[in-house]
């Protein structure tokens, strides 16, 4: 039996109780109970910064029931960061990391007057660290999002971010569960392993796909023959087996997918290298149940500053959104840690596949001992959570570790220990150092780049990469959602206030990013107010976003990898590079690309965005075909002007499964006209497509 304990916080030791949420931040508890302003609105957040060095202290007396022969149990999924678990005063528990849960028995120091207390010890800090920057992180299995990023606000918080409860057990207690499915090579047979202790015996039951029952035994090893397989979205049906643990009084159930997934190379790199042969490009294919496929998706972050407050159903509107966009990977960014267990039963559920990153992004972290001790207990409880899960593709040390302001290398101690760690838990799993690797793009990051004049239309149809991992095309945030955070007098122009630039839009990453007005002002000079700033910036990102995915799937299937940076954002931005606004919002760019990821559509490959009167405008026809299916169809190529249409071709094509053809090319003179923008289409029915482009 479950008990959930009324909690209240306090700063230690000598301040005041207040009521406190489990799960939650004590940060966020503290702040409402001493009426902190609200933390999205200009440079509120700032409130926050003197809290950094504060401990804090949990407590509850504890109220449960108890039979003759139960023991208790104190069960928690997670405390950030460094604690330590009380009883009736005394340390019973202590450790650092956030993603180790535990149980700790309890029943033998129990009084019947008990007091529980869990004691948050200071954020850690490497010494060496710019103060006051991500430099901070580089001793700590914290996720550095909360130190500080160019779309996140610094602020750290702790406390029990996951839920913790007192239980009680008998001797039909199901403890340790695990259950784990694996697929022969040739996909005809599936088996599953039941993990788990319990002193009385139990039963396990394993139903198929739609439901019925095909196997109950007292064994801990199941054989299906010609199993449904479990498919990524775009690709079949995530098909997933329904399982039970149980005997007279306690029952577990949970789901598995019978899969195979390997990382293999890309086509035309194995025979890249004359002699003596050294580092060519990483594996970055996705092979899914012997097939390989293109993964499309986009990076997730953290979706709320507080992770305590992150509930399922928050992930499953963003998860929605993302499977609604015609997308089948999430790259959960290393910067972010580990989502709570619910969001990967929810890509289960999708057939979303999930890149894993450990909690290490852009720093430099050195092997010393303590911190190699802390990352591997905390990795050991990560991989054992997450590796019964058909959605975990691939596990990755972490986010731009090889880059020159990290500085690792393959040498680097953390990262052998983690690649050590997943060989030993996990070894069907690809895994990668970091990301990018050799041939991996990361960027670039704006519309129009102005060092080399280059338009992001243009940019990736002159690189060559066999993944692109991070690419992005901001926007200024809709203007109701800038009025909700910036101060009314502030609203247009915008200007790097305290404000602005709490919010990122200005000095996140350049100075003037990510609103990013140089360009801005060179496509709308005359731009004058905010709604219209954000139209005009709302259509850059659209048509951008639009025509990186395109460019990435037409260089398939040597490019076999498009994942945007960034999906979504933890709090309302003033401009980002994301595809929803906070909480889950699409932004006008998230319909584009729902379009441009569809399995099978006509698409055009075009210079650039903005064109002049008297320019002969051209488009290079595709017809992009991701399915399983052969695929014939004929489309009209239209360009519409002042809403006046002008048919410029017609083109049938046919392409076989996961093949594209390149087709004819079109061109027309744009007029001259008055209207600031035109429409180029390809009218097929539910392959057609449609490009807004400027007339400037």
């Amino acid at each position: 039996m479950i008990y959930r304990q009324t909690w209240t916080g306090r700063r230690f030791p000598d301040g005041d109780s207040f009521p406190a949420r489990v799960p939650g931040n004590i940060q966020y508890d503290y702040a409402a109970s001493n009426g902190f302003p609200d933390v999205m609105y200009s440079d509120n957040y700032k409130a926050y910064l003197p809290l950094e060095d504060v401990e804090w202290e949990y407590s509850a007396k504890l109220d449960y029931e108890r039979r003759d022969s139960g023991r208790v149990y104190f069960v928690s999924l997670g405390i950030d960061y460094s604690y330590d678990v009380l009883l009736n005063g005394e340390i019973i528990y202590s450790y650092e990391g956030m993603f180790r849960g535990f149980e700790l028995e309890i029943t033998d120091r129990l009084n019947g007057d008990d007091v529980l207390a869990v004691r948050i010890h200071k954020h850690p800090k490497a010494a060496d660290g710019k103060a006051g920057t991500r430099e901070e992180a580089r001793e700590s299995c914290k996720p550095p999002f909360c130190y500080g990023w160019d779309w996140n606000p610094r602020l750290l918080v702790s406390g029990m971010w996951q839920d913790a409860y007192i239980e009680t057990r008998d001797d039909n207690y199901i403890a340790d569960c695990e259950v784990r499915a694996t697929l022969s090579d040739d996909l005809a047979t599936g088996s599953v392993t039941f993990d788990y202790s319990c002193k009385q015996k139990c039963e396990v039951l394993l139903f198929d796909p739609d439901g019925k029952e095909i196997c109950r035994t007292d064994k801990n090893e199941i054989t299906v023959l010609h199993p449904e397989l479990w498919w990524c979205a775009g690709y079949g049906k995530p098909s997933l087996y329904r399982w039970v643990i149980r005997n007279a009084k306690e029952e577990r159930s949970g789901y598995v997918g019978f899969r195979t997934v390997r990382l293999v190379k890309n086509e035309g790199e194995i025979e890249k290298g004359g002699f003596p042969k050294t580092r060519c490009e990483v594996p970055m294919t996705v092979e899914l149940n012997g097939r390989r496929i293109f993964a499309k998706g986009s990076n997730f972050v953290n979706p709320e500053l507080f992770p305590g407050m992150i509930t399922p159903e928050r992930y499953e509107e963003i998860l929605a959104l993302i499977l609604g966009a015609n997308m089948n990977i999430v790259r959960v960014w290393g910067g972010s840690g580990i989502c709570k267990r619910e969001f990967y039963d929810i890509c289960d559920r999708y057939g979303i596949l999930v890149w894993q990153e450990f909690m290490l992004s852009c720093n430099n972290y050195r092997g010393t001992p303590h911190y190699m001790a802390v990352l591997e207990s905390e990795a050991r409880a990560i991989i054992k959570m997450l590796r019964s899960h058909p959605s975990l593709a691939l596990w990755c040390g972490g986010n731009e570790l090889y880059n020159s302001w990290s500085g690792m290398d393959d040498q680097s101690l953390p990262l052998r220990l983690l690649n050590a760690l997943c060989l030993e838990l996990d070894s069907d799993r690809p895994f990668l150092s970091t990301s990018p690797l050799y041939g991996v793009g990361h960027g670039g990051y704006e519309f129009y780049d102005a060092s080399c004049g280059v338009e992001v239309f243009e940019e990736f149809q002159k690189y060559d990469m066999i993944a692109y991992c991070e690419f992005g095309v901001p926007s200024v945030t809709s203007a109701d959602q800038l009025r909700k955070v910036i101060p009314e007098k502030e609203l247009f122009p915008p200007e790097p206030t305290e404000a602005w630039t709490s919010h990122h839009g200005f000095g996140a990453w350049k100075p003037d990013s990510w609103l990013c007005m140089p360009a801005l002002k060179r496509y709308f000079p005359g731009v004058r107010d905010l709604d219209e700033l954000a139209g005009c910036s709302a259509w850059m990102q659209s048509e951008g976003y639009r025509a990186a995915f395109e460019e990435m799937r037409r260089q398939w299937p040597h490019c076999s990898m498009a994942l945007n940076w960034c999906f979504n954002e933890p709090w309302i931005t003033a401009a980002n590079n994301s595809l929803i606004e906070y909480p889950a919002r699409p932004k006008r760019a998230y319909f584009a690309v729902r379009s441009a990821l569809r399995s099978v559509c006509f698409s055009a490959r075009i210079a650039k965005f903005s064109w002049r009167s008297g320019e002969t405008f051209s488009a290079e026809l595709w017809l992009l075909n991701d399915s399983a299916e052969d695929v014939k169809a004929s489309a009209r190529a239209v360009a519409s002007i002042d809403g006046v249409d002008t048919e410029l071709a017609s083109w049938s094509a046919d392409t076989a499964a996961q093949k594209h053809k390149k087709g004819l090319t079109v061109s027309f003179v744009i007029p001259e006209t008055s209207a600031d923008r035109f429409v180029f289409r390809l009218d097929a029915g539910d392959y057609s497509n449609s490009y807004e482009l400027m007339i400037g």
